[in-house]
């Protein structure tokens, strides 16, 4: 008899982060780009949407149409973060919780994605939350009530001609990362 132990979310068959993380890669993407930080786009949502020819835009695709047909709705999610006096605290990056008891949902040592090396760690633990509107949303909420909603902002949103919508909020899906990257690799090439 052979026992295995696997706490992951998902099944796939091999896991990873690139070697340096994804900051190398977002760096590589953005380099010769103008980036404006803590920038609301619905504060001047026209400035924006002239300013280039195409617009990605990855927020929620209900708030971009201003709720017309009503909210999704979304997860969100706290954060706690703790600097520990040790070495290793759970001697791997993540550890996920999947029982009713334990109120977060993983957490997640940072110094194991890339094998540091500290005489101290940090860790953050997860928690999940409701959403209320004006927070920030991380998941949406898959069911089948929010999936006609979303239909509705599909469709709308298949008339755009000069904005894109991606990612999470803006496709309304979960996505783990190889999902995102396979999905913006599928845009550009339609777009070209």
């Amino acid at each position: 008899v052979r026992f295995t132990f696997d706490n992951n979310y998902f099944n796939d068959l091999y896991q990873g982060i690139p070697i340096g993380g994804y900051t190398k890669i977002i760096e590589k993407m953005l380099d010769g780009i103008d980036v404006e930080l803590n920038t609301d786009f619905f504060e001047d949502k026209e400035k924006w949407l002239n300013i280039a020819d195409k617009v990605l835009f990855t927020g929620m695709i209900d708030q971009y149409y201003d709720y017309c047909f009503g909210e999704l709705e979304y997860r969100g999610l706290d954060f706690e973060f703790e600097t520990l006096d040790i070495e290793n605290y759970q001697g791997n990056a993540v550890i996920n919780y999947t029982d009713r008891e334990t109120p977060f949902t993983r957490i997640i040592e940072h110094k194991h994605f890339e094998n540091a090396e500290s005489d101290k760690t940090v860790i953050t633990r997860e928690y999940p939350k409701a959403w209320e509107k004006g927070k920030e949303a991380y998941y949406p909420m898959n069911d089948d009530k929010n999936t006609e909603l979303f239909a509705k902002y599909k469709e709308l949103a298949d008339k755009e001609d000069k904005v894109i919508f991606g990612g999470r909020l803006g496709m309304y899906q979960y996505f783990d990362m190889w999902k995102v990257i396979e999905e913006a690799l599928k845009l550009v090439d339609n777009l070209e």
